[in-house]
């Protein structure tokens, strides 16, 4: 399985819902993406007119606002320890509010200056930059922040900030996205990979609301996600969006199954590839593969996988497709 798998691991009932993108689907985006590419490597010295270059020969809103949204995923780079010396100190003072806004305001500078000169930044940076040149544009754009969860982070309770994404104002409409989460990860020696991630990408309220939940939950949209609901649900990964491969049941977390009783996980899937998906148990250091029985209902669109739990305990079991992980369940083995 490779490092990434497990990266996600360490740091970070839907059915047949399509991206917002979909609003756009005629919309043809290669010439946006051709300026992205076109324009690859330019620095930020002069971000203005660099979001002129990119935007000034499209017609629409959307292709202008595609153009600057794949420069940024294609020529930011993330920096991991600056990300966790930042959420290391938002955990310190968590309780002591003023201390952690003075000391914020006192990063922005260094967040900032980094980013203009080497282009890399964490989540903040990001989401600042594509507020930035999308209104230099003509584009409203606000940076949304809140919580982003994981198998180690948020997994229970809303136990800290840790994440910032961005909402964009096109004909009139609000639209999710997350240029951090789309540009790539961070492997198992900390080194920023690039892995454009189109799933985050104007995606539905429905989906993004699966694994973000921001402070003000206007943000949320129209998605009906409660805070409850957020916690309970399994977690989902970066590459649950690129694959388009959604839990549907269970419906939460924390599963307790008898031991050699049949137990079946319902995903979502468009194409007929019941044999790229594989589980995994995970207790301690303890790391085992399991084949389950897989079945797929072409008319719903859906792969059922089957196993029957052989221990008895407590472990995570994460659902891979193409060897990445897509879901993870809390098991209680009785």
């Amino acid at each position: 399985m490779p490092m990434k798998t497990f990266t996600f691991i360490l740091f970070i009932a839907v059915i047949n819902i399509q991206a917002q993108v979909s609003d756009f689907k005629h919309v043809n985006f290669t010439k946006a993406d051709n300026l992205a590419k076109l324009y690859e490597s330019e620095s930020l010295k002069n971000v203005p007119l660099l979001t002129h270059n990119l935007t000034h020969s499209l017609k629409t809103d959307i292709e202008k606002f595609r153009a600057i949204y794949k420069w940024i995923c294609a020529n930011i780079n993330g920096d991991h320890r600056l990300s966790q010396k930042i959420l290391a100190k938002n955990k310190k003072l968590k309780n002591k509010t003023e201390l952690s806004k003075e000391w914020q305001l006192s990063m922005l500078p260094k967040v900032f200056k980094k980013l203009r000169k080497q282009k890399r930044t964490m989540c903040t940076g990001y989401a600042y930059l594509l507020k930035y040149m999308s209104e230099i544009a003509g584009i409203k754009c606000k940076i949304i922040h809140g919580y982003a969860r994981t198998a180690t982070t948020n997994l229970n309770s809303f136990e800290l900030i840790n994440h910032s994404w961005n909402a964009v104002k096109i004909n009139n409409k609000w639209y999710l996205c997350d240029p951090t989460w789309s540009s790539g990860y961070a492997n198992e020696s900390f080194q920023f990979i690039k892995d454009y991630n189109d799933g985050y990408f104007l995606t539905s309220p429905q989906l993004f609301s699966k694994n973000h939940f921001p402070l003000d939950e206007t943000w949320l949209l129209n998605s009906n996600e409660s805070s409850t609901s957020y916690l309970e649900s399994p977690i989902i990964y970066n590459e649950t969006f690129k694959h388009s491969t959604f839990p549907i049941s269970p419906s939460k977390i924390a599963l307790e199954i008898p031991t050699k009783q049949l137990s079946e996980f319902i995903f979502t899937s468009e194409l007929e590839q019941s044999d790229s998906f594989d589980m995994v148990i995970e207790k301690g250091n303890l790391i085992k593969f399991i084949s389950p029985k897989t079945s797929f209902n072409h008319k719903k669109k859906q792969v059922k996988l089957s196993y029957s739990l052989k221990n008895k305990g407590s472990y995570k079991l994460h659902v891979l497709f193409n060897n990445d992980i897509v879901s993870t369940y809390l098991i209680s083995g009785k």
